[in-house]
């Protein structure tokens, strides 16, 4: 994706609503050359000298469903497995046991006991319902679980606590700041008198920030309306839905449901002068005003580096924290702010106080078109 950095790091002063989105593990949102660069570096150091020269480890990764946001972790993840089994001479072979479920339970199913029984050293699911499939089809054989892109770890039953999660499960987290998603839409809307909220009661993942979304709007005395839908088209229609009620913005947090339906729905709501807020850069590729949230890339890379360590080093998962990361990219899709009719500059300084960096995007199906 071609990308345009307009507006980089903040003075900490002027971050009010992103002082929460740290953590005492947060992983830079720098560029992701660099950041997989540094992370790559720091693996390669720490691997053990016990490490067999040429040893082959079966690696799993589960994709829940083909989207923007996912297949861009997943890339992430392979080629810093590439890069880590070069530098210690190992070999990770992901590309047999790489599958994709398609969102759909039974496949998932069927994928998670296929890779116990090719017993792989270590799976990595992408996203909360992959990840929820793989924890227990690994409940008694132990096979170590590091998931990636998993919003409330705790909250979906998959670990204790981030930093301690127990069994044989660790990963990354793109837990999602909601009240900076709300303080973006007040900042470029001041008169929204009416938000739409729109997500998938099948997301697990999109429970807190919709709860999050009605506790702050209740306590600004703002009204909302509730659409859901399971299916692209369910989505659509929520959507025809929200337009006829009159909504001011929309909010989609990191809901993977509303995603693969994003490019079906995003003209939508340009042409009706509503804008999309998302809980990903994902969904502005695909058209919505605005996403927000992580450096997917960087997740992707961290997820690898977590992977390999336990191969290499013997780290325990169970008591490997669950990394989470910086929020605060603001992307902007420049086509879609022209069709609502905003003014792009505008929009970007009403932004900056309240992001670490804005950029620009145009609509595509994936990054890498």
């Amino acid at each position: 994706m071609k990308k345009k950095l307009v507006a980089i790091t903040l003075a900490a002063a002027t971050a009010l609503s992103l002082a929460a989105c740290g953590s005492t593990d947060s992983a830079s949102t720098a560029s992701t050359a660099a950041a997989s660069e540094t992370a790559s570096t720091a693996a390669s150091e720490t691997a053990s000298s016990e490490a067999a020269s040429g040893k082959t480890y079966k690696v799993g990764i589960v994709q829940y469903v083909d989207d923007a946001s996912l297949n861009q972790i997943e890339q992430n993840i392979e080629a810093e497995l590439d890069k880590l089994g070069e530098e210690n001479g190992v070999t990770f072979d992901y590309a047999d046991y790489t599958k994709n479920g398609q969102a759909d339970g039974t496949v998932l199913q069927q994928i998670a006991a296929e890779l116990v029984s090719d017993e792989v050293d270590v799976i990595i699911p992408i996203a909360t319902p992959t990840a929820q499939i793989m924890q227990s089809a690994t409940e008694d054989n132990k096979i170590p679980v590091v998931f990636s892109a998993v919003s409330d770890p705790v909250g979906a039953k998959l670990v204790a606590s981030m930093d301690a999660p127990g069994a044989n499960i660790t990963g990354t987290s793109d837990a999602l700041n909601t009240e900076a998603i709300m303080n973006l839409i007040f900042a470029a809307q001041p008169d929204a008198d009416k938000i739409g909220l729109l997500y998938s009661t099948s997301e697990d993942a999109s429970t807190q920030p919709i709860s999050d979304a009605k506790a702050y709007l209740d306590e600004k005395g703002i009204a909302y309306e509730e659409k859901t839908g399971t299916t692209t088209e369910e989505v659509s229609s929520a959507v025809d839905s929200l337009i006829a009620d009159g909504v001011d913005a929309v909010f989609t947090p990191t809901d993977n449901t509303v995603m693969t339906a994003e490019l079906a729905i995003y003209e939508k709501l340009a042409e009706a002068k509503i804008p999309h807020y998302c809980g990903a850069d994902s969904f502005a590729l695909n058209g919505a005003f605005a996403g927000y949230g992580v450096d997917y890339a960087n997740l992707g890379v961290e997820t690898a580096d977590m992977a390999a360590d336990i191969l290499l080093n013997g780290s325990d998962p169970g008591t490997t924290p669950v990394k989470t990361f910086d929020n605060g990219i603001v992307t902007i899709n420049t086509e879609t702010a022209e069709t609502l009719g905003l003014d792009l500059s505008t929009v970007e300084e009403a932004f900056k106080p309240l992001a670490t960096q804005i950029v620009e995007t145009t609509t595509k199906q994936n990054f890498n078109d």
